[in-house]
């Protein structure tokens, strides 16, 4: 799409935007876009990449209702709601870590060893995981009970073998998370669900202003908030956040910590599902990859 076919379906939903129209294209569902209103508004725009998304957009926007009347840092107001756009008055924070669209390297938009950061997204992960099970019964969104996790985990690996591959180490592996009775919780929270610096906004101090990209958002496995963390701030800052964590009120377990670094060195299990889901060639050669098949 070009700039004027964006203000052309933007004036669509009483939007009226100025050429000053930028986008970001890492985002696997969503083109992302960075705009200006004829007032001066900064707006942020997401353009679906398939036409196939209505039921995520509407899921996404039930989630939203409910995060924000529960947590205290900002999380998208959606003005536009819509198949073909969703918009919304860009909020100024930006995310912790961002990666360059051409270099692909790693930007901080905080100082990363910050313990402000620690702190406040502990607080956001006490009560973001503190709604009931009964408001999200409400809202019509995805319920998984403790003894949905492993088969979900098992059903990913058997599909993703079977269609993608998967080296050896990886299959034993996540093999052997699966069968460690030990590290897999008792109970359910509500969860981001891909949780991690980009995803989070933050003031120059490294105080956590607000969170984005919600359509993951379901009752699951509260290590999976956890797993993003120590993917980019390694495991000793884990079991800061996790001491953090408790200390302001959150409910653990025993493995937490375990349980959260095997969900890390699942990603590449979760990415390859979801790949055979999208069908997405890019995706599956990407997956192959991370899978450890070529």
């Amino acid at each position: 799409m070009t700039i004027k076919d964006i203000q052309i379906l933007a004036e669509e939903h009483g939007l009226l935007l100025t050429e000053n129209i930028r986008f970001n294209e890492m985002g696997i569902d969503f083109r992302v876009g960075f705009a200006i209103d004829n007032k001066g508004q900064r707006w942020l725009l997401r353009i679906p990449r398939r036409n196939d998304m209505s039921e995520q957009i509407d899921k996404e926007k039930r989630i939203l209702h409910l995060v924000k009347k529960h947590l205290s840092v900002k999380v998208p107001d959606w003005k536009i709601t819509s198949p073909k756009l969703i918009a919304y008055p860009l909020i100024k924070e930006k995310p912790a870590l961002t990666v360059d669209a051409e270099t692909y390297g790693m930007v901080w938009n905080m100082d990363k060893d910050s313990p402000n950061y620690i702190q406040s997204l502990a607080k956001s992960l006490v009560e973001l995981h503190d709604i009931t099970e009964e408001e999200v019964i409400k809202n019509h969104l995805k319920i998984m009970k403790p003894s949905d996790l492993r088969p979900e985990i098992d059903n990913q690996l058997k599909t993703v073998k079977s269609e993608i591959g998967i080296s050896s180490e990886l299959e034993l592996r996540y093999k052997k998370w699966l069968d460690n009775d030990k590290l897999w919780p008792d109970f359910t929270q509500f969860i981001h669900g891909d949780l991690y610096a980009g995803h989070i906004l933050t003031s120059q101090d490294g105080i956590v202003a607000g969170i984005i990209d919600w359509s993951t958002a379901h009752l699951g496995d509260p290590a999976n908030d956890f797993s993003g963390h120590v993917t980019i701030f390694g495991e000793a800052s884990l079991r800061k956040l996790i001491t953090a964590y408790e200390n302001q009120g959150g409910r653990t377990w025993g493995q937490l910590y375990e349980q959260a670094i095997e969900r890390a060195s699942a990603s590449a299990l979760a990415y390859g599902y979801f790949a055979l889901e999208t069908n997405d060639e890019n995706h599956i050669m990407g997956a192959k990859v991370q899978l450890g098949v070529i």
